[in-house]
């Protein structure tokens, strides 16, 4: 495993986030629906609010056409009960027309002053599977709409799927004048690395081995020198934290007492991405781990049972999981999304143990994008355009 280190003294911090359960999914035991868990605007604005004074500078708000809450409606809501804390709303390219998505992302961004980030994301609508080029060719044009209606004083573009020409974009400039909210963008196939690559500014990857996370890095980062940028790193993943690495693991154990396999099973596939390449390496982890489902020390598969997206956690005591987070680092990972069951508690335990050793910083607004200085800048330089 190559160990890149950040060699910048402005880059020891990270952007350090959690997740505010939107598509019910939170427990008291994995599998069992708990009335006062479900996706709820009370629920759900509560997490935002206690991650806020937990010290998270971001929180990820996901998306479901299945279950839960309207992301961009939720997080217009959380502007005016939150003062610092970051939003990242997870789009889905295509359910809007392009032109009113930037409009209303524009419109978000100043109702948050500035603190939207976007999570860009790819797939299927219900009722519709359509073939993974078009998908990612959706989202890239989008993606260069935005980037048009955000930079631009007109959006002249002509793509295999969108024709514009001549559009003012008035309407459609947001708070953040360097360019937009910041672009985070998690995806497998070739064709969703390049997108990244080229557009976006915060490759996302769920939880693998270090060495395969290491050599996913890699990858993105070669096809990012082709288009003379670099870019950030991050880990969205669960996390157990306890006093003592008994202690989590017992808890861990308790999560999944309840859980049988068919549950599970429905729970998985019920997504629109529960076929997606990231989704079958995360099922991959779960076939490699041990008998307690460990693939490595302190990181544990069995939270992806019951989950189709991020299938791991974090599991130990809180200089066990500092010293995972620093390894991480060290390997240029820049950015964190952790998030626990129930959502709250999690959020108090990884507040009180975790939080106040860490530096943290948000990505967006103490950095923002300046050009790469050459096309090999190490991983977790930061440098974006």
């Amino acid at each position: 495993m190559t160990i890149v280190p950040i060699t910048s003294p402005d880059l020891k911090a990270a952007e350090v986030s959690f997740f505010s359960a939107l598509c019910s999914d939170d427990f008291r035991y994995l599998g069992v629906p708990e009335g006062a868990l479900r996706s709820s605007w009370a629920h759900c604005s509560e997490i935002v609010k206690r991650a806020e004074t937990n010290g998270f500078r971001n929180i990820l708000c996901p998306s479901s056409y299945q279950v839960g809450q309207d992301t961009l409606s939720f997080v217009a809501g959380c502007a005016p009960i939150t003062e610092k804390i970051n939003l990242l709303a997870a789009v889905r390219c295509g359910e809007m027309q392009p032109i009113m998505l930037a409009r209303t992302v524009a419109t978000l961004d100043h109702m948050l002053e500035g603190r939207l980030t976007i999570n860009i994301i790819s797939s299927d609508f219900p009722g519709q599977v359509e073939e993974s080029a078009y998908r990612y060719q959706r989202s890239r044009e989008v993606v260069e709409i935005l980037r048009q209606a955000w930079t631009r004083d007109e959006i002249n573009y002509q793509g295999e799927i969108y024709h514009f020409e001549g559009v003012t974009t008035d309407p459609a400039r947001p708070y953040q004048q360097n360019g937009g909210p910041l672009l985070y963008f998690g995806g497998y196939s070739p064709a969703a690395i390049d997108l990244c690559a080229q557009h976006c500014d915060v490759y996302l990857m769920w939880p693998e081995s270090k060495e395969e996370l290491a050599g996913r890095m890699k990858t993105v980062h070669e096809q990012a020198k082709i288009y003379n940028r670099t870019l950030d790193y991050g880990l969205r993943v669960h996390m157990i934290v306890r006093d003592t690495e008994a202690e989590a693991r017992e808890y861990a154990a308790e999560l999944v007492s309840k859980l049988d396999d068919e549950t599970g099973k429905a729970i998985r596939d019920r997504a629109l991405d529960s076929t997606s390449l990231g989704v079958a390496r995360q099922a991959r982890n779960r076939e490699l781990a041990d008998m307690e489902g460990f693939i490595e020390p302190h990181l544990w598969t069995g939270v992806g049972r019951a989950r189709s997206g991020c299938g791991a956690a974090l599991v130990g005591s809180a200089d066990q999981i500092l010293s995972e987070l620093e390894a991480y680092q060290k390997m240029g990972i820049r950015a964190f999304i952790f998030s626990g069951y129930p959502h709250l508690d999690e959020c108090d335990y990884i507040g009180k143990l975790v939080m106040p050793h860490l530096q943290t910083c948000s990505l967006p607004h103490e950095y923002g994008r300046v050009p790469a200085k050459t096309p090999a800048t190490p991983l977790g330089a930061g440098a974006r355009n």
